[in-house]
């Protein structure tokens, strides 16, 4: 794993159990997979001159824990410890600002698109980490806690195959 820090993330609330991983699907530009834009939006670093559809998304502060590629590389830029700024205004179960008890995982993918078979072994694994490491036991889409404003990570993204696989790894 590669670590990249990104300086948008803070401190969680004291006492804050963590309990809920959401999936995010993030490609930069839109539908091209590789470079560094992704961690440069993460850190602040993203040219808005690079590509038109950085002009509209620099000025964001935005970050995950962690991002798997296409090519299965896992990068983490927030320590589970810490808050994330990947939810924005978000409800799981009754419960509002996911950043708080969430960890965030991108994948890197369109909403369209499938995802790659690196991606999904490695998510299961990284999944089996946090479960053990710190207890979290729901996962959500995007979309299920921002419904109407997200629709990440998309009807492109295996949910059958991500579940059936980890029940097959127990």
């Amino acid at each position: 794993m590669r670590t990249v820090p990104s300086p948008n993330q803070d401190e969680r609330l004291p006492g804050t159990e963590i309990t809920l991983a959401v999936l995010h699907s993030i490609s930069l530009p839109p539908g091209e997979y590789g470079g560094d834009a992704i961690e440069r939006l993460f850190t602040n670093r993203l040219d808005p001159s690079a590509h038109p559809y950085f002009q509209e998304i620099a000025s964001l502060r935005v970050s995950s824990h962690f991002l798997i590629r296409r090519d299965g590389e896992l990068v983490q830029f927030v320590s589970v410890a810490r808050r994330a700024w990947h939810a924005g205004v978000s409800c799981w179960r009754g419960r509002s600002r996911c950043n708080d008890f969430s960890v965030g995982i991108e994948l890197e993918g369109s909403d369209e698109g499938p995802f790659a078979d690196l991606q999904y072994r490695n998510l299961r694994a990284l999944l089996r980490e946090l479960s053990s490491s710190t207890g979290i036991k729901n996962l959500a889409a995007h979309s299920d806690i921002a419904p109407g404003r997200k629709s990440d990570p998309g009807a492109g993204f295996d949910w059958q195959r991500l579940l059936l696989d980890l029940a097959s790894d127990c």
